[in-house]
C-alpha cells in the first residue's frame, strides 16, 4: 500500500510540509523532555534530536477521534493535526516521537524493531505501545488518575490513552522496577524480556504478550464499532444494523474485560510466588507481606472480583508456615550452595527452569521432613 492509500485510509489530508526551523524547534523539545525525564537511560540529546529532525514533517486535517500525531516508519514520517501547540505537546505526540526514536532497521532499511515489537513476528506491539504512552505521559507529567471502562475501576497514569494496558505496566513495574522496560523500549533490547522471564517464566511472558495484542486489537474493533454506530444513527430506519452493530460492541467489552482480568492475576500470581520463594529470614518474609498488602492499590478490580482476596488469604496462611520455619531453625539458608552450584551449571548445559523446578522441589521436600520432625518429636 502505498503513502497516499495508508493517508487516505487513517482520515489524514496533508496541509502542508514543515520547514527546518519548524521541525527543529520540534526535536528539540521532545529531545529535551525525554532525556531530562529518563537521565539513567543513557540517551544522548543531540542524537535523539538527530533522529527526529531527520523525519519529514507534516501538518495534517486529523479525525476528531484519532491522536495528534502519527508516526509511518515505512516513509520516516511524522504527521500532526493542524492545531500544534508547540510549547505543549500532549502525550500522543511525545508518543508518536518515541516510535520514531525506537526503531531498528536493517542495513536495506526494512523496519525490525520497534521497542518491545517484533515487527518481523508481528508480536508485542501492544506491550511496547502500552511502554511508550506510560513513558510519554512521565515525559509531560500526566495527573494519574481513577478511572472506570468496562465495568472495572482501577487507578492509571494515562487515564485518556491505554488507560489498561499502562495501569498493567505499572503492575510489572511494581515487581520488575521502571527500569528494564524503559531502556528496552527506548532501545530496542531484550532486557525487559528477560527480567519478566526470569521472574515468571517463558510461557508467561508470551502469554502477556499475547494478551496485550488481543487488548489493543479488541480495542481497535470497539472504535470501529462505535465509529460504524454513529453513523448507523443517522438512518434511523437501520434498526436491525444497530443492534447488531451494539450487540457486537457489548461482545467485545466483555472480552476486554476477561483479558485484562487474566492477564493481572498471570501478573502478581507468577510474581509473588517466585519472591515467595526467595523469603528466607524474618526481615524477607515481613517486607513480602507487606508488599503483597500494598499491591492492592495497583489492582483492577469489577464488582465481581475476588481472585486477589483468595490469592492473599493462602498467602497469608504460606507465610504462617513459613515464619513458623524460621522461629524454629533461623535464616533458611539450606541447599544455599546447592542453588549456587546449580545455577552455575546451568550456565553450561541446562535451562534455567529445569533448576527452579528442582531446587523448589528439593526445598518442597526438606520443609516437608522438618515437619515431620516436629510432629514426630510432639
Amino acid at each position: 500500500m502505498n503513502t497516499n492509500s495508508v493517508l487516505k485510509k487513517e482520515g489524514i489530508e496533508i496541509i502542508s510540509k514543515l520547514n527546518d526551523t519548524q521541525i527543529s524547534q520540534i526535536a528539540n523539545i521532545v529531545a529535551t523532555k525525554i532525556c531530562n525525564a529518563f537521565p539513567e537511560h543513557n540517551l544522548n540529546k543531540n542524537d535523539v534530536f538527530s533522529s527526529l529532525t531527520n523525519l519529514d514533517m507534516y501538518f495534517a486535517k486529523m479525525p476528531e477521534d484519532s491522536a495528534a500525531a502519527k508516526y509511518f516508519p515505512h516513509n520516516n514520517s511524522i504527521y500532526f493535526r493542524h492545531a500544534l501547540d508547540f510549547e505543549n505537546l500532549d502525550t500522543l505526540v511525545i508518543h508518536e516521537c518515541i516510535h520514531a526514536i525506537q526503531e531498528v532497521k536493517n542495513p536495506r532499511g526494512k523496519l525490525l524493531k520497534l521497542g518491545l515489537f517484533d515487527v518481523t513476528t508481528n508480536k508485542g506491539q501492544g506491550m511496547n505501545e502500552a511502554a511508550v504512552q506510560l513513558m510519554s505521559s512521565i515525559v509531560t507529567g500526566t495527573e494519574p488518575d481513577t478511572v472506570k471502562y468496562y465495568n472495572m475501576a482501577f487507578d492509571t497514569p494515562s487515564p485518556l490513552f491505554y488507560p489498561i494496558e499502562t495501569a498493567l505496566m505499572n503492575q510489572m513495574i511494581y515487581f520488575l522496577g521502571s527500569y528494564p522496560l524503559f531502556h528496552s523500549t527506548l532501545h530496542s533490547n531484550n532486557i525487559f524480556k528477560n527480567t519478566l522471564i526470569a521472574k515468571t517464566s517463558e510461557k508467561v511472558y508470551h502469554k502477556m504478550e499475547t494478551n496485550f495484542d488481543l487488548l489493543i486489537y479488541y480495542e481497535g474493533l470497539l472504535a470501529q464499532c462505535f465509529h460504524n454506530l454513529s453513523n448507523d444513527s443517522e438512518e434511523k430506519q437501520n434498526l436491525k444494523k444497530i443492534k447488531r452493530t451494539n450487540e457486537k460492541i457489548d461482545s467485545i467489552k466483555a472480552k476486554i474485560l476477561d483479558l485484562t482480568i487474566s492477564t493481572q492475576n498471570l501478573i502478581f500470581e507468577n510474581c509473588f510466588n517466585t519472591e515467595f520463594d526467595l523469603i528466607k529470614d524474618s526481615y524477607s518474609l515481613n517486607h513480602f507481606q507487606q508488599r503483597l498488602y500494598n499491591f492492592n492499590k495497583l489492582l483492577i478490580t469489577t464488582d465481581s472480583y475476588h481472585f486477589y482476596n483468595e490469592f492473599y488469604y493462602n498467602m497469608m496462611n504460606k507465610l504462617e508456615e513459613k515464619r513458623e520455619l524460621i522461629k524454629m531453625h533461623g535464616t533458611l539458608s539450606y541447599l544455599t550452595d546447592l542453588q549456587t552450584d546449580l545455577l552455575d551449571l546451568e550456565k553450561e548445559h541446562f535451562g534455567l527452569r529445569f533448576f527452579r523446578r528442582l531446587f523448589s522441589k528439593l526445598k518442597l521436600l526438606f520443609e516437608n521432613a522438618v515437619r515431620d520432625k516436629n510432629n514426630n518429636i510432639d
